[in-house]
């Protein structure tokens, strides 16, 4: 229940919800909150007694008085599970993001992207982020983190971005070790570990075919095809189309899985080679949900893709949250989503913070930057790296930059 002294959110490309919901939870009262997609504003305002608005985000747009700004603008034209244009549209709302914090100057903001945002377009992406925000006065962490080190029963790396103006936020520690991933282990070793997949999924009752009524909301799946059924029947949990004999290959796999990948950024502008079909293991978090998840993702136990409610659950949704639209529009929402739980976590040390009555009397800077949690980078993040370093090196942040990169 919140009251009339609830801290206060606005909610940038709030999609359908995720980020929302966990502040919610947090008990912030949500003053506003923006998508340009109708489909997934729908979704939210089928979830929310607020309502929220659907209409592009530009620097022009009033925004209510409030206490944060948080949002994850557009990310796919970055994304390593899409198309990498750096001319795309999508772009260019991480600095109108940037610009709107500036503009209105709430005491915080959280910025939430995938972690191809790091070296994107070179990095521009991280300094259309940082150079509105740190010029208004915002005392700033950027930091790429994996879900399951806060309790999502995910593997899921995304960049969080915390800014407290003329004041210095928290960042929250990891709650779970996370395992079953390259580098899952660097957090948190000493934490009990990130819940799993079968956990997760545990309590739910059988799956029903689509056009049967489900004990669950959205607990259907469509059956495999003759040809992925026998694929299917072929892969242990943990296996993908790269265990199977070539003749059981897609022909979208065959053509791309043995491309050259140079320095992160592979040919035909992609992501990495495919994983094709893969089983899920039961015993580890999930690979990230994403909207391919019902195409590429099959079931550990069962022959079978998983469920959108099943997606849904390793997002951390509530089960009674509503997904409209299509079937693939609604899993775009979902893969689109900051898990609710990871939201939660951000929430709570933003509260905890604000209920501090910080003093806003210290200049902008960027206190962190901890852009991999491995002791190796990429070319590509190197580079980044050390034109961050170069940027944004003050006397007052130096030793705190130096610490990170150490």
């Amino acid at each position: 229940m919140h009251t009339m002294s609830s801290p206060t959110v606005v909610d940038l490309f709030c999609g359908a919800g995720g980020l929302s919901l966990g502040f919610s939870q947090a008990s912030f009262d949500i003053v506003a909150a923006l998508d340009s997609w109708d489909v997934a504003v729908n979704s939210y305002n089928a979830n929310f007694s607020h309502r929220a608005r659907c209409m592009e985000v530009t620097t022009d747009l009033g925004l209510p008085p409030c206490d944060i700004i948080v949002g994850g603008p557009p990310c796919q034209g970055f994304s390593s599970a899409g198309l990498r244009r750096p001319c795309d549209r999508r772009n260019s709302l991480v600095r109108v993001f940037a610009e709107l914090v500036a503009q209105h100057r709430p005491r915080a903001f959280l910025f939430e992207n995938v972690e191809g945002f790091l070296t994107g377009a070179k990095g521009s992406h991280v300094f259309d982020l940082l150079e509105p925000v740190i010029g208004a006065g915002y005392r700033v962490h950027v930091w790429k983190l994996n879900a399951a080190n806060y309790g999502v029963p995910q593997h899921r790396k995304r960049v969080i971005a915390l800014g407290g103006l003329g004041w210095t936020p928290s960042f929250p520690e990891p709650t779970h070790s996370a395992y079953g991933a390259p580098g899952a282990h660097l957090a948190g070793r000493h934490l009990p570990k990130a819940p799993t997949l079968d956990a997760a999924l545990r309590d739910l009752p059988p799956a029903v075919q689509r056009g049967e009524i489900p004990h669950v909301l959205d607990h259907v799946f469509v059956p495999l095809s003759p040809d992925d059924l026998r694929r299917a029947r072929l892969l242990a949990p943990g296996q993908r189309m790269r265990d199977l004999p070539e003749e059981y290959w897609h022909n979208s796999y065959r053509r791309r899985a043995f491309r050259r990948v140079m320095d992160g950024t592979p040919t035909e502008r992609r992501g990495g080679a495919p994983a094709g079909l893969r089983r899920l293991r039961g015993d580890e978090p999930s690979k990230a949900i994403t909207g391919g998840a019902l195409n590429e993702f099959l079931h550990p136990a069962h022959d079978r893709s998983l469920t959108m409610r099943e997606c849904a659950r390793l997002q951390t949704f509530p089960d009674d949250f509503r997904f409209l639209g299509s079937p693939s529009d609604a899993l775009q929402s979902i893969g689109n989503a900051v898990p609710p739980k990871l939201a939660l976590s951000l929430a709570i040390s933003l509260r905890d913070d604000l209920s501090g009555s910080p003093v806003a009397r210290d200049e902008g800077a960027l206190l962190t930057f901890v852009p991999t949690l491995s002791t190796g980078m990429s070319p590509a993040l190197e580079s980044v790296t050390n034109e961050v370093r170069r940027r944004f090196r003050t006397s007052s942040g130096d030793s705190q930059l130096n610490l990170q990169w150490s």
